[in-house]
């Protein structure tokens, strides 16, 4: 059996991975169908390429 720690590390590691895709796929979306920049799947995708790089890097400054 994993590590609980090392198992919760790379859950967050994965999902913050997983939430700067989703972000950039909701951009992509978005600007593919003549979105305008204040358009809703622009400002999620932010928030959420936002949140998972935040996640990201504070989940990597605890591991030093």
């Amino acid at each position: 059996m994993p590590d609980p720690k090392r198992l919760h590390g790379s859950a967050t590691r994965t999902m913050s991975v997983v939430m700067i895709v989703i972000g950039i796929a909701l951009i992509v979306r978005t600007l593919a169908a003549s979105g305008s920049v204040i358009a809703t799947g622009i400002v999620l995708g932010v928030l959420f390429v936002l949140a998972g790089a935040a996640r990201l890097y504070a989940q990597l400054r605890s591991d030093n």
